[in-house]
């Protein structure tokens, strides 16, 4: 029988990629298992700040991206400029799947197997194998686990986490665009907002739009909707907004779910990186970077994955409040509304860039500076 490999990666998403990448240049051997019989993914943007930069540059991946100016908050009812923030260098909009392609172009390049269509079933005592949809029973070492909030691992490691409704859908779209301007514009309103922002060579523009509401629909993304809907949640939105959902021939609706950050990352031989650890909700841009930065971060902390969960927990923790508080910021009505609004023009009157300058927290991290050497660590 073959030895298994050092480390076995469930899922081939940014997560679950870029930790295989991780753990690859470290020296250790990785397999990645995927369900899914192709890499392929659900057209959507995201934004990518410094500080999940960081990790793509130290794992050898640069993806086709657009540089970020600004991040632009409008009023959205009224088509009025509210605050546009400028942004250093670094932050980046990019196609998921770009950035799926050119993670699995690196992990080609360093031997990393990644078997598709193979879907775990079930993990066994002491995440010590992993059954598969066929039957045939695969040995680990040690098990990552990156297949999302839903996944296997996640049920594994903490079976009675249950989300919690956040009275807020989501829907996703794109459209072909021309002269989009390279920044990410927030369209503000009463119970809903809209972020918006281009991809690729600027001709494509990505929409995620957000409503309150006391119904809701199965979590996830893959839910098809009648952009109609969607058309009719933000009718009441200036002509430029409307304008652009006018070209919206295909969306996507899914239930915004809050899982805060698990009770647990880690059981016996199975440790949870991403969405399986900590679903972000989309209001800081924030997924894919977290993400990022646990693939690099966990890939040298093999020794003790427990304390890697405890350094990196407060600072996920606190990135999940910053994003819940920008929901209620942009959702405001009446006199907060407007109050919360003139304080905002009045600072990019006198200094714009201030209040993203509360986020150097978040965007100056360095997630691949000060962890444990090879000595240290080792192969499990």
């Amino acid at each position: 029988m073959t030895d298994p490999p050092d480390v076995t990666v469930l899922g081939a998403g940014i997560a679950g990629l870029a930790c295989a990448i991780a753990c690859a240049s470290k020296g250790q051997s990785v397999e990645v298992i995927e369900q899914a019989p192709a890499l392929t993914e659900v057209g959507a943007g995201l934004q990518i700040a410094p500080n999940g930069g960081r990790v793509l540059d130290a794992l050898g991946v640069t993806p086709l991206s657009l540089n970020s100016e600004a991040v632009h908050l409008i009023d959205g009812t009224r088509g009025r400029s509210v605050i546009r923030m400028p942004v250093g260098p670094g932050f980046r909009m990019v196609h998921r799947a770009d950035l799926i392609e050119a993670l699995a172009s690196r992990a080609a390049s360093l031997g990393i197997r990644i078997r598709l269509n193979c879907q775990v079933v079930e993990i066994g005592a002491g995440a010590r194998t992993v059954v598969l949809r066929d039957g045939t029973v695969r040995s680990v070492n040690r098990l990552v686990g990156a297949d999302g909030a839903r996944g296997i691992a996640r049920a594994f490691v903490v079976p009675d986490h249950a989300p919690r409704f956040t009275g807020q859908v989501a829907w996703r779209a794109l459209v072909p665009v021309a002269d989009a301007p390279t920044e990410a514009q927030v369209h503000m309103g009463p119970g809903r907002h809209l972020v918006c922002y281009p991809l690729r060579d600027g001709t494509v523009m990505n929409i995620v739009a957000v409503e309150e509401r006391e119904d809701w629909v199965p979590a996830g993304w893959s839910h098809a909707d009648d952009p109609d809907n969607l058309r009719a949640a933000f009718a009441g939105y200036a002509r430029p907004i409307r304008a652009l959902l006018d070209r919206v021939e295909q969306t996507h609706l899914w239930g915004l779910m809050d899982h805060g950050v698990t009770a647990r990352w880690t059981r016996d031989a199975c440790t949870l990186i991403g969405d399986a650890a900590h679903p972000t909700l989309p209001f800081l841009a924030q997924g894919a970077n977290l993400a990022l930065e646990d693939a690099w971060t966990v890939a040298h902390y093999w020794a003790d994955p427990v304390e890697w969960e405890r350094r990196r927990r407060p600072r996920v923790t606190r990135a999940l409040a910053a994003a819940q508080g920008n929901a209620d910021r942009y959702h405001l009505s009446g006199t907060k509304r407007e109050v919360a609004h003139a304080g905002l023009r009045l600072i990019a009157r006198i200094a714009p860039g201030l209040p993203l300058r509360g986020y150097d927290w978040l965007y100056g991290a360095d997630a691949t500076r000060n962890l444990p050497s090879d000595s240290k660590n080792g192969k499990q």
